[in-house]
Parts: C-alpha cells; structure tokens; sequence
C-alpha cells in the first residue's frame, strides 16, 4: 500500500491544477486562447490602473486640489486617492470572487472590464479643482472607488482562466499571461504619458493627460470582443458535474468558507505577495514622484526610463515563468527578492548622479529581479485553494495585500522620505523589509500545499497527483 502525502506536502513543479484528461477533452478551448484572453483583459484593467498612478504623481496634485496648499500636502493628497481605491479592492474580491465560484469565471471577467472601462473613460473628462473647486477631488475618488472594485475581482478571474486550461506542468508559464496584462498595461500606460509629455508642460497638463483615459475606450472594445467569445474553465465544469452527481452545490458563501479553512493561506499569502504590489509602486510611482519633486529630474527622461523597464518585464517574465515550471515556482520568486534586497539603496541612490544611462539600467536590473517574483507567484496561490472556493481564495489574498501595501507604500515612502529630510533611504530599507518578510512566507506557502480547505473536493488534477492505495 504507498502512502498519500500529508496535505502540508507542496506538489512538485511539474504538478498543476489543471484540467484532467476528461476535462480537457470536453473542450475544445486552447490553453493559448484561454491565455490571451486574460492578457487581453487584465493589459486593459492595469493600463487604466497604471495611468491612475502616473497622473497621481506628475499631474492630479496640481489639478483637483487647491493651489494654495503646500506641494507636500498635494503630493501627499494625490496619492491619497491613489490609496483609496486598494480600500474596496477586497470587497471587489469577494463579490467577484463569490460569482466567479458559484457562476463562473467568465462572466466576472466581462463585468469587471466594463466597470473599469467605463470610470477610466469618466476620468479624462473630469473638471478641474480650478473649474467646480472641491467637487473635483470628490468625483475623482468616486471614480477611483469603482475603479478599485473592478480590479478587485479582475486579477483572480484571469489567473484561473489561464492556469486552470493549462497543460499539466506548465501552470507557471500560462498563468504568466495574466501576469504579463500588469506589464502590457504599463508599458502603453507610462508610452502614453510620454507621447503626451512631448506636447510641452502647459498642453499637458491642461489637456494632455485626459488622452490616455479617454483612449482606454478603444481597449476595452477590443478586450469585450475577446473576452465574450470566451469559454468556461474546464477544470470549474468537471467540478460542477461531481457535486451534481453527489447532489452538492457549489459553497453558498466561499468567503466564510475560506476564513473558516484557509485563513492561514490567506494571511501568508498576503504577505509573499507583499514586493509584488507595493514593492512594485515604491519603485515606479513614488520614485516618479521623488525623482521629479525631490531631486527635479526629467520627466520625460523617467517616464521613458519606466516604459523601457516595463518593456524588459513583458520579454522576460514569460521566460522566468517558463524557468520556474523546471525548477519550482518558489525557487525563481526567492532569487527575486533576493535580488529586490540587493537593489533597493541603489535603485534610488544612482537618482542623484542625473545620468540617464544609470537611472534607465538600474530600473533595467530592478524590474527584471521582480519580474521573477511576479510572473510565477500565481501558479503558487492556485495551488492553496480548492477549485469551489478557489475565486475567492486568491484574490482575499492578492487584494488584502494591495490595500495594505500597495496602497500605503507610496504614501509610506514620502512620509518617510519627509520624515528623513528629503533622503531616499528610508523607503529603500522600507522595500528591503518586506521582501525579507515575503521570502519567509513564500517558503511558509511551499509547505501549506494546496489542501487548506479540508474535505472538499480539490482541482482534478490535484487528485490525480495522489497516489491511491493499492
């Protein structure tokens, strides 16, 4: 008789939750498809989220706050919005994540693009502070609201849609592709700023910055028209077919169900993927801030500098995904810590020298180490959660951990940039601690496994990776 392995056990690298045999041939729907979809939607959603966060910091504290505060306080406020919408982000996780379990993947997927469509577009046509005074912020919040709720149950829907149609042993480098909307979406997100930018100061920033919100209309047709066509996951379908033999529906409330058996993955969950959200604006938007506020650089030269690192992690992360199907998804995110670590002082340290060379290769190097953790760490947060609670599992996860450090860190880091007199060390010590803290819990996740959710049913291929007794 061999023995099954202890649901503590973490599966191999070459194991997936993916569809089996059956479920695969049930469906005529391509892993590759089932991945261009989620890169189609979630290059949209995080093209108009990243156009949130530059505007935050070169453009919205002059625009919808009062001329006469001080540009700590404007700054400061602009990115206040910025953080207000990681609050709903959650909420966004469990309703979404709630349809995505009881209904399906798909039609979460399509709502989500609308609503984050439709506040972006609002956005390029809000009136200034200038113009209706202190109903301009409001509006702006509002619309950032929206915006957080739609991105809330955006992220899990387009992971599980590429990993759950992927062939065995490969989950890493298909779910790179959901992965891979958050560099698409900031690559023509700072290009837009860019382009705009070489219309000089006062057309920008009188006009030049609603152009790429309102542009974002354009791609989310063209995301609708991808995401409609496509189809169900096969691996939720072969689940629905044995709880309807076994005359069990899906869980009634996935959110209770997951705080009740899985909150232990939930937590280190949040804090593995903790470098990846708000270690990731640190070193765009705050450094975007402190390099043009601070030290008056360029900031075309920094726009440009952040298009060529967004660019670099669109190429790479598929191959370090790819990488990480070989030798283990939490190796590859461990080396990207790692190296986040050894890059933060200088990351913010060459700023000083105003070489462009150095400034663009040190967010080069930078992007690139995190890219490692990025494009791997949803294969590892699929494996925690059963396939009927597995919507919501991952995105408590990934949007606790963005309202807490993706929406502080900016606001973190020029507080304590301030605090320090204007020096970029403390929010450079700031990134090197929670990437410490998110290796540790990265190789806490490894040894969770994916059965958190005991007594229910778990994603065919988990099943089939047990051996049976004999």
């Amino acid at each position: 008789m061999s023995p099954s392995p202890s649901p503590s056990e973490s599966p191999t690298p070459s194991e997936s939750p993916t569809p089996s045999a059956s479920a695969r041939s049930a469906t005529k729907q391509s892993p590759y498809r089932a991945a261009v979809a989620a890169l189609a939607g979630t290059s949209i959603e995080w093209y108009d989220f990243y156009a949130f966060a530059t505007a935050a910091a070169i453009v919205f504290n002059d625009v919808f706050f009062p001329p006469d505060m001080s540009p700590y306080l404007r700054t400061l406020s602009a990115f206040a919005t910025f953080a207000i919408g990681f609050l709903l982000r959650p909420l966004g996780g469990i309703v979404f994540g709630h349809i995505g379990d009881r209904v399906g993947r798909k039609k979460t997927l399509v709502i989500t693009l609308v609503m984050m469509g439709v506040a972006s577009f609002a956005i390029g046509l809000l009136p200034t502070y200038a113009q209706v005074g202190a109903l301009a912020p409001i509006l702006l919040i509002v619309l950032r609201l929206v915006q957080g709720i739609a991105i809330g149950g955006e992220w899990g829907g387009a992971v599980l849609i590429a990993v759950e149609n992927a062939p065995r042993g490969k989950a890493a480098f298909f779910g790179s592709f959901a992965q891979l909307g958050s560099s698409v979406g900031a690559l023509l997100s700072t290009g837009a700023f860019s382009l705009m930018n070489l219309f000089g100061h006062d057309a920008f920033m009188s006009w030049g910055w609603r152009v790429p919100f309102l542009a974002s209309a354009v791609l989310v047709i063209v995301g609708l028209i991808v995401r409609v066509k496509l189809e169900e996951s096969p691996v939720m379908e072969e689940v629905r077919k044995e709880q309807d033999a076994k005359e069990e529906g899906a869980a009634k409330l996935p959110v209770v169900e997951v705080f009740q058996k899985a909150w232990r993955t939930v937590l280190i969950g949040v804090f593995a993927l903790a470098t990846a959200t708000g270690g990731y604006y640190v070193v765009t938007s705050f450094l975007l801030s402190y390099g043009t506020g601070d030290l008056h650089l360029s900031e075309s030269m920094l726009l440009n500098g952040l298009t060529l690192a967004a660019f670099l992690e669109l190429l790479v992360t598929p191959w370090l995904s790819w990488l990480a199907d070989r030798v283990g998804p939490h190796k590859v995110v461990i080396a990207g810590l790692a190296g986040v670590i050894v890059l933060a002082v200088p990351q913010f340290m060459v700023l000083g020298t105003g070489s462009a060379f150095l400034i663009w290769l040190m967010m080069l190097a930078m992007r690139l180490v995190m890219s490692a953790l990025y494009g791997p760490i949803a294969s590892i947060l699929v494996e925690g959660f059963a396939t009927h609670v597995r919507y919501t599992g991952i995105s408590l996860s990934y949007q606790i951990c963005n309202m807490i450090f993706g929406g502080l860190a900016p606001l973190a880091a020029v507080s304590l940039a301030a605090a320090a007199g204007g020096h970029y060390w403390p929010p450079a010590v700031m990134l090197m601690v929670i990437s410490a803290i998110g290796i540790v819990c990265t190789t806490r996740l490894r040894r969770l496994g994916r059965t958190q959710v005991e007594g229910q049913p778990q994603a065919p291929a988990a099943r089939e990776a047990v051996p049976t007794a004999t």
